[in-house]
């Protein structure tokens, strides 16, 4: 019974996805045909072209997307660091606080920041798109870093310290070494995050600035199934390649640091 139940899942997840593969390689699927009458890959032509405008936002979507997870780790890993090591008025507060742009709806934390950085000149360019998509990545990369620094503990840092290391040398050699597995699961988090905001990047960046995700988004609703679909697995196989490398690089990584510290 668990193993039906457990296929029966796979295909309900499965079945979307297979309608949407179909598509993409479809030009005409009248009712009631069962299978397609006229196939055509215009969609990843498009999508995967290098002289499209397709091929050109996805490529400046990673590259913001990898700027951003740079960004939010290096404010993440500090932060996880004291909130784990040391004790301060208010520890409990701020792990509350650093959660909120989680808690609190997207929505209303937009519409403020909108007006600060309309303000100070930060909309409707990348660097006001960049700074507001670290604001949805900083609680996974602190909370994901926090427990990996709870796990770990400081005491190879302190030894490394008493024999003579700097503050430098012991980062290096010593904590990000053991904390990398943990930048790599969160650093993906931040990633696929950044890669899929639609809104606020549109609400910051008022249209000028056009990710992945925006230029997916109009051709969803203007009906042509054949481009959204193809456009769609594009956007699928990006973020699964992520997550493939991630997970592949975090069991380097454990294999890696067992070998060197047993």
């Amino acid at each position: 019974m668990r193993k039906l139940l457990k296929y029966m899942m796979l295909l309900m997840i499965l079945i979307p996805f297979i309608v949407m593969l179909i598509w993409s390689v479809t030009s005409s699927w009248p009712w009631p045909h069962l299978l397609p009458r006229n196939f055509s890959l215009r969609g990843y032509f498009y999508a995967v072209h290098p002289t499209t405008k397709a091929f050109t936002i996805l490529l400046r979507s990673i590259l913001l997307s990898i700027i951003v997870t740079l960004i939010t780790l290096t404010i993440s890993i500090p932060a996880a660091r004291a909130i784990a090591f040391y004790d301060f008025k208010g520890k409990s507060l701020v792990k509350v606080l650093i959660l909120m742009p989680v808690i609190v709806p997207m929505l209303s934390v937009a519409m403020g920041i909108h007006l600060t950085f309309t303000k100070l000149g930060l909309a409707n360019n990348y660097i006001g798109v960049i700074l507001i998509h670290v604001v949805p990545g900083i609680p996974y990369g602190v909370k994901i870093l926090l427990s990996i620094f709870e796990l770990n503990g400081n005491k190879v840092e302190a030894q490394a310290r008493v024999l003579g290391a700097s503050s430098l040398q012991t980062f290096r050699y010593i904590t990000l070494p053991l904390i990398m597995p943990g930048m790599v699961i969160a650093g993906s988090m931040i990633y696929i995050i950044s890669f899929s905001q639609y809104f606020i990047t549109f609400l910051i960046g008022g249209g000028r600035v056009v990710t992945y995700a925006m230029f997916l988004f109009p051709f969803v609703q203007s009906g042509d199934r054949t481009m959204a679909s193809a456009l769609s697995i594009i956007f699928i196989l990006s973020i699964a390649l992520v997550v493939y490398i991630s997970e592949k690089s975090v069991g380097f990584f454990y294999q890696k640091s067992s070998k060197y510290y047993v």
